[in-house]
């Protein structure tokens, strides 16, 4: 079968790009909304935004865990679409989701009995602790929907669509934070305020409409059967190593941000607050760069199922260049909002000094960012995960952890954890263009 290359232009990786960003930057938008709702709640606005920010970390390291088969699923349908094989692909995803829900259910359950211990390790301690517990509670339940809801989105980039998972993040983006108010604040004679378990709810019902779009959509807009089939496909046993390397990348990757979160804890209620607010502009920043990483994913799998490496350098070029002025238009809104953004966050004077204190190193590691980013999302498409996830552990326990604690010898404070972000980037992102550069470079053919 003759397979039509696709074409590398502004207009095509722009096409799957903006959808792209839009769905990406739904996910940290759900946690931003409960961080800006939260920070302003009038009773224990500064614990209740404190424990938002634990219990969002915790719940955030989970989901990219296990989330990782999304990034699996949608490397192998690209290269099966661009070796114009992808009829042999059809049973795979619902044994691939099948297989990621069961775990989840299992880690779930695991979890509930031991949630104490949990956020103790990450130092939460009295009235925090509390509302720590409270708030898991409630937001656990909605980890299998996002894994599902995923590995959904995972299957369209495969199938080079972006179009419905935006669709899908806007109506969970739009569905939480109007929710949010609702049950946070409450409506007068109707609804007494919840305040922060109103805040788990509306992320929960976000969730779980957005779990129900995610299925019929598949069912109505592709080919793809969720229908359990055997025997086990022959890419199960690739696909689930891939999701392995990404579980461990993961695990290097989260221990990073877990770390953080507790060095800013153990530094008091005021840092932890500061360093929420700071991490969800972070994570922001980040999805929203990597609209351009998820164009190199989708795009970057069927060049290389159809052996199109020099389409594939092109590729590369225009997607770091593309990604780059969109960090720079970023830096550009950070320094011309810096004070307004903090306010969107809370209102406690001592919380917003000390956010302004550091808020600057996140802003200036934008365009840094987006080297990793976006050649992250292009090697995922590629199937290096082995790379990612050596790439991440180098990173995390030579670069993050040593300056972390450097840091904290020194009694940098919030300063220190964010340096110790600035190193980690810089080095995942110079690795990856060593990497693309070394092994692509040599396969390139002259017009």
């Amino acid at each position: 079968m003759r397979v039509q290359k696709p074409i590398i232009n502004f207009k095509t990786i722009n096409k799957l790009a903006i959808p792209a960003t839009i769905a990406g930057i739904a996910e940290p938008l759900l946690s931003i909304t409960d961080t800006a709702i939260v920070g302003n709640i009038p009773i224990d606005g500064v614990e209740s935004l404190a424990a938002a920010g634990i219990v969002g970390s915790f719940l955030s390291m989970l989901i990219w865990i296990l989330g990782q088969t999304r990034s699996a699923i949608s490397a192998i349908i690209s290269q099966y679409l661009g070796a114009g094989k992808i009829n042999e692909v059809q049973t795979l995803p619902a044994q691939a989701i099948f297989l990621n829900i069961s775990l989840s259910i299992l880690i779930l359950l695991s979890t509930i009995f031991i949630v104490d211990d949990i956020f103790r390790l990450l130092n939460a301690s009295g009235k925090i602790l509390e509302y720590c517990i409270s708030y898991y509670s409630i937001r656990v339940w909605g980890f299998p929907l996002t894994l599902f809801v995923f590995a959904v989105m995972g299957i369209f980039r495969g199938l080079q669509n972006t179009y419905w998972p935006m669709m899908i993040a806007i109506v969970g983006a739009v569905l939480n934070v109007g929710l949010d108010f609702v049950l946070v604040y409450g409506i007068e004679g109707f609804i007494n305020p919840m305040y922060l378990d109103g805040a788990a709810w509306a992320s929960l019902i976000a969730q779980g409409i957005m779990a129900i779009m995610a299925f019929v959509l598949l069912m109505t807009k592709t080919n793809i059967s969720l229908k359990l089939k055997f025997p086990l496909h022959k890419e199960l046993g690739r696909l689930v190593v891939m999701s392995l390397n990404l579980f461990v990348r993961a695990i290097a990757l989260n221990t990073a941000l877990i770390l953080a979160v507790r060095e800013a804890t153990a530094l008091g209620d005021k840092y932890i607050a500061a360093h929420t607010i700071a991490l969800n502009i972070w994570l922001f920043s980040a999805f929203f760069i990597d609209g351009y990483g998820a164009a190199g994913n989708i795009m970057g799998g069927r060049l290389l199922g159809a052996k199109d490496y020099n389409g594939l350098w092109s590729l590369a070029k225009k997607i770091m260049l593309y990604g780059l002025l969109v960090s720079l238009v970023l830096v550009l809104f950070g320094f011309l909002f810096y004070y307004p953004i903090g306010r969107l966050f809370s209102n406690e004077t001592i919380v917003l000094e000390t956010f302004y204190a550091v808020f600057f190193i996140v802003v200036l590691g934008w365009p840094m960012n987006t080297m990793a980013f976006v050649l992250d999302g292009l090697f995922k498409g590629l199937g290096e995960m082995k790379y990612l996830r050596n790439t991440l552990l180098t990173a995390t326990f030579l670069g993050f952890i040593p300056v972390l604690f450097l840091g904290k010898y020194m009694k940098w404070g919030l300063y220190g954890i964010w340096i110790a972000f600035t190193v980690w980037m810089l080095i995942r992102g110079l690795a990856l263009v060593w990497k693309f550069r070394r092994k692509f470079r040599p396969l390139l053919q002259k017009p």
